[in-house]
């Protein structure tokens, strides 16, 4: 190689190397910037804003999955810190992995529930849900219209509408059926169907819905940059650090169970649940996709979803589908059971049937 050429290389270096180390400079700096932003607001209203202890590291932060053990344990450290301070409470944020040989699912007795959307309310305490603008709920309870074949039977012989056309000839345009008849139909659902509304109404029956858990989940599918993903035990993750709000997942899902922060979470202290997971329930951040977790920091330690010690009719069965002796498997042996929206083959892991 010719010295000509060596310059030419060893400047080619130089300038990547350059090019490389001042973006990692911009990079710093507007973090920096950022949190000297935060800092003087904070200064400038007399209060501690947890925010502004935020360093560069968690602004530059890569995807948790492929972080070091000394990487995660200074990102969890950061993070209760600042979850300490910010709610005025010991905060732990869990690591925990998944276990080993588990591939959890879920079932729900639709014969039982009574939609008093006490699964709900046990969801948004455990898992630190914004409680007002904006209000999420991981949950939602569909109320649809039992089936009536008696009402709908009476037009079954009245064409609409008649053809004048014809005459007396009796000929019309066709029998209609206008009344549902029942079915797991989401055009006929209500799920906002007042609080204090009594319930169950004889006319209806319930159908709470939340994350399927899908086995091919199109949510990871959609996601551009991995922040979604599927465990080991076959529940779908948000690293809610490495989102960037695109909400192409939430497009992708066909059971609208994703749940966007379009602005900064409301969490009361006093309500606030200290014992997170940092794939589950810690505090979210504005701009960021949450869903249900199956309560992954219960889970993963042996315990049921909030959800199901809430129930007050026990309609609801969690447990390991490996395991030919846990509920959920006699349950799939016994009982006749579906998944909702089953035509869209992304094979959930939540199962309704009839008790």
């Amino acid at each position: 190689m010719s010295h000509k050429e060596t310059d030419n290389s060893t400047k080619k270096d130089n300038a990547t190397t350059s090019r490389r180390n001042f973006l990692k400079k911009i990079g710093i700096a507007g973090a920096a910037a950022l949190m000297s932003d935060n800092a003087s607001a904070d200064v400038s209203a007399g209060s501690s804003n947890p925010d502004a202890e935020i360093t560069a590291s968690e602004w530059l932060q890569g995807h948790f999955v492929l972080m070091s053990d000394e990487e995660k344990k200074n990102a969890i450290g950061r993070l209760e810190k600042r979850y300490t301070a910010q709610y005025g409470k010991k905060t732990t944020v869990s690591d925990a992995p998944p276990l080993e040989g588990v591939l959890f699912g879920y079932a729900l007795d639709i014969s039982k529930c009574i939609g008093c959307r006490r699964c709900v309310h046990a969801c948004v305490k455990e898992n630190n849900q914004s409680r007002y603008n904006p209000v999420i709920q991981w949950i939602q309870v569909m109320k649809i219209p039992r089936g009536n074949f008696a009402f709908s039977a009476e037009k079954l012989n009245e064409g609409f509408p008649k053809s004048s056309a014809m005459g007396d000839y009796g000929v019309q345009v066709g029998g209609n059926a206008y009344a549902p008849v029942g079915g797991l139909s989401v055009e006929h659902a209500d799920s906002y169907y007042p609080a204090d509304e009594k319930v169950p109404d004889k006319n209806f029956f319930y159908v709470p819905v939340q994350c399927q858990q899908c086995e091919k989940p199109p949510c990871v599918k959609a996601c551009p940059v991995r922040a979604t993903f599927r465990d080991p035990n076959g529940v779908v993750l948000i690293d809610y650090n490495w989102c960037i709000g695109c909400r192409m997942c939430q497009l992708a899902c066909p059971y609208q169970a994703r749940h966007f922060n379009w602005g900064e979470p409301n969490l009361p202290a006093e309500e606030m649940n200290p014992k997170t997971h940092y794939f589950g329930n810690r505090p979210r951040m504005r701009g960021v996709m949450e869903k249900c977790t199956f309560c992954l920091q219960r889970t993963r330690e042996g315990r049921n979803p909030a959800c199901l010690e809430a129930c007050p009719v026990g309609a609801r069965k969690f447990g390991n589908l490996l395991d030919p002796d846990s509920d959920v498997r006699k349950i799939l042996a016994t009982k006749k059971v579906f998944r909702f929206k089953d035509e869209m083959s992304t094979y959930p892991k939540f199962f309704y049937y009839i008790g």
